[in-house]
């Protein structure tokens, strides 16, 4: 039996906002989404009304994102998601990952970036070697063809977001500020930056990015969704879109062919085994814990899975204490988030790539005797400076943050959908095929160019991948919990970790566990900062206690304001519950990040 509505609450208190936000948990009995971007929003819940169900909603709400956040992301990146299916209570995930081209050698592109010998060098993020064959249509189609209802053609389901792109729609102002700080980046990257601006004669060239509330039209993207929804992915993978990617990437001196793009028209997306760990530490038991579900590699999941094994451990250990809702963000439970998730991430820069290629060893890194050794590293006393050292070649290749969008959609039957679709960082490199609208995701610049490390680039190989769904369900009875998820690259992991404890250990309602200040272990993204540095970056409006308490244990901290705060991900959490009476009663209860522009909205 799935938890009661009460429980998504804490306990009754005088205090009317922790934090300086004045959102509302938002509910619903026929489902929700929950997004950055209110137009993307609707377009998700026109499929629900319409009598589609979570899977399809999510297809037409990633479609609405590409149109009104394309500096997160868009077609041409790439997807994961995981299913809730109420009728079976099975959970089910799929990798919509694309892969490098297959003259991607090692050799090749090392001479391609004139990288001397005896330097191991990187992937730029602005390089056209950083294209890999773009997986979000092919995601975007499987996910239908795998979870859909089968009521809504993907016409009907794309049709929204195909309106929203010809008739134009006002830009939102987070979303204004990114792309104006990208148009730069646009304009350098190829000669089809124009698709992407808005066409104003004051402009010195007749274009220029949107400013908040300006109303922008992306017909070309548009037309690109359009020849998806009538052709399916053959449209994409093979005639006019395929050969226009192919061209500005091989005028640019990139290695993708149409045999690339063939080949993940025959490959398809891959439907993989979810990762999950049992949690019944910090108060929970058997019949009230919970287990997490992420995404496997290539995904950086098992990082958060890991993490909370090691809390669990230490917590089993008495080396730290079952913390009370009072002991929310103290300086003892970050020091103890902070240091497990350091661990895991150490092992994570190792071991995670794309298993098809090479072995990852899920099982062993979840294992308890795994966890425990691991957990050694710990001391509550101060921080550890030689789980990853500066400098490291083989610290996490995500050590930075990106841009991607996260977003949660449910339905009256009680399915739920945990969906992440991104360019990886920005618009990804910039680049436009002509006339499709979109920009190509920069993904590959997450391979290692050592050819001892696992990640390293191969053909046909995917990544190291940041982007992650979460997914949570009870363990008393395998009923659904929530589907929740923080974007925003090496965020990710850390902020599944902290926003799910804060619902746990803090007692938090899901806007309040969003709306908490977080904590975010390594730099921003490469070109703005080292990103194997140790510092602790700490959102304002955490506690002068805890910052001053962090310090004090050894660990470099630095407090981050203004637009800076980006760098902390934005979250969307959707609760299920049954109402405490009527126990048949489902209630979707929603909490949607203040970071970004958008909200949760009922059905």
């Amino acid at each position: 039996m799935p938890l009661t509505t009460p429980s998504v609450f804490p306990a009754a208190s005088a205090a009317f906002m922790k934090w300086p936000s004045r959102r509302s948990v938002v509910h619903s009995t026929k489902g929700m989404v929950a997004c950055t971007q209110p137009l993307a929003a609707k377009c998700g819940i026109d499929i629900l009304n319409a009598g589609g169900n979570a899977a399809d909603a999510a297809v037409a709400v990633a479609a609405g994102m590409n149109l009104t956040e394309p500096c997160s992301t868009g077609i041409g990146g790439d997807m994961f998601c995981l299913y809730y299916d109420a009728a079976t209570g099975k959970v089910s995930a799929l990798n919509g990952s694309g892969r490098a081209g297959g003259k991607c050698t090692l050799e090749t592109i090392r001479k391609s970036l004139d990288i001397p010998e005896g330097t191991v060098g990187k992937i730029p993020m602005d390089s056209v070697h950083a294209v890999t064959v773009p997986g979000a249509a092919a995601g975007w189609v499987d996910t239908v063809e795998r979870f859909g209802s089968g009521r809504l053609s993907l016409e009907q389901i794309l049709t929204p977001a195909i309106e929203l792109g010809v008739r134009g729609f006002p830009v939102s102002e987070l979303t204004a500020y990114f792309w104006q700080k990208s148009e730069s980046s646009l304009r350098s990257a190829s000669p089809n930056f124009a698709e992407m601006l808005k066409p104003d004669p004051s402009a010195p060239d007749g274009y220029r990015a949107p400013r908040a509330g300006d109303i922008i039209r992306l017909p070309h993207l548009a037309q690109t969704f359009l020849t998806l929804a009538k052709e399916g992915k053959k449209g994409f993978y093979t005639g006019r879109i395929a050969s226009e990617l192919v061209k500005v990437v091989q005028d640019l001196g990139g290695h993708l062919t149409l045999d690339d793009l063939s080949h993940h028209l025959e490959t398809g997306s891959e439907p993989v085994a979810p990762i999950s760990l049992k949690f019944t530490g910090q108060g929970l038991s058997p019949q009230t814990g919970v287990e997490l579900w992420e995404h496997p590699p290539n995904g950086q999941g098992i990082v958060a899975l890991m993490a909370l094994g090691i809390l669990q451990h230490l917590e089993s250990i008495s080396q730290i204490p079952t913390f009370t809702p009072e002991d929310h963000n103290t300086t003892p439970y970050l020091h103890a988030i902070i240091e497990a998730l350091r661990i895991s991430f150490a092992d994570a820069s190792w071991f995670v790539t794309d298993p098809n290629v090479t072995r990852v060893p899920s099982a062993e890194l979840l294992s308890p005797e795994y966890l425990a050794q691991r957990a050694k590293l710990f001391s509550p006393k101060s921080a550890n400076s030689d789980i990853l050292s500066p400098g490291d070649p083989y610290a996490s290749p995500a050590l930075s943050s990106s841009d991607t969008v996260y977003f949660a959609v449910s339905d009256a039957q009680g399915n739920a959908i945990s969906f992440i679709n991104s360019n990886y960082g920005g618009f990804g490199t910039a680049i436009i095929p002509k006339n499709c609208g979109f920009t190509l995701q920069n993904r590959g610049a997450n391979f290692s160019l050592d050819p001892k490390h696992p990640n390293v680039l191969e053909p046909r190989k995917r990544p190291y991948h940041t982007i992650i769904p979460g997914l949570v369900t009870n363990l008393a009875d395998d009923s659904l919990h929530s589907v929740f998820g923080v974007m925003g690259g090496f965020m990710q992991p850390q902020g599944h970790v902290q926003v799910l404890l804060g619902q746990i250990v803090g007692g938090l309602n899901p806007q309040q566990a969003l709306d908490a200040p977080r904590v975010c272990i390594g730099a921003g993204m490469p070109d703005e900062g080292d990103v194997y540095d140790r510092t602790v970056y700490v959102e304002e409006g955490m506690p002068q206690s805890s910052v001053d308490g962090l310090r004090e244990l050894g660990h470099k901290v630095e407090v981050v304001s203004g637009q800076g705060r980006a760098l902390f991900g934005r979250g969307q959490i959707i609760r299920w519950t049954v109402d405490d009476v009527e126990r048949e009663s489902g209630v979707w209860s929603g909490g949607s990040d203040f970071r970004g522009d958008g909200g949760a909205y009922p059905a």
